[in-house]
Formats: structure tokens, sequence, C-alpha cells
């Protein structure tokens, strides 16, 4: 499945979840739906995966977590806020 084919599909996945919940929900609660939905189009994600820093050549978990990672393909950051800000950029 290509990038670009896959991107398409994880954003479809995730209107359905939006027009299905709506706003105001906790982020956690639109990661799991969006999970379901995945599954549900026979896409492979793993959530809340650990992401260490490197620091002085050592691997340091610092709670840095992935919301949702497509192995060796995607990664996908989840926000539930009414404008994106720089820091949300950053993240």
């Amino acid at each position: 499945m290509g990038t670009d084919f896959l991107t398409q599909k994880v954003i479809g996945c995730a209107i359905e979840v939006h027009k299905t919940l709506g706003p105001g929900l906790l982020e956690s609660s639109y990661e799991q739906c969006l999970m379901y939905e995945l599954n549900q189009a026979g896409i492979i994600a793993k959530n809340q995966v650990v992401l260490p820093i490197a620091y002085k050549n050592v691997a340091i978990d610092a709670n840095y977590r992935l919301d949702i990672l497509l192995p060796g393909k995607l990664i996908v950051e989840l926000k539930a806020v009414d404008t994106l800000l720089p820091i949300h950029t950053a993240q």
C-alpha cells in the first residue's frame, strides 16, 4: 500500500470518527475509535508507542508517545483542539 493511498485511507477513517462522535471529546476517545476504524479497514496500527529520545548515544524514555503508528509507514498525531497552535506543530 503506497504512502499517499495509506494517508488517504487514514484521513478517511479519521473523518468517519469525527462525523460519528462530533467535537468536544478527549483525544483518547478519538484515538480508540480511530484504532477501531483502522482495524476495520484492514490497516495494522499500534497506539501509544514509546518514542525514546537519543541522549549521548543512549535511548531514554522521556514519556514521549506516538499516538498511532503504522509501523514503517506513518505516524498519526491526534489533536482535539479548537485551533492548532505552533506548539502542536512542534509535537
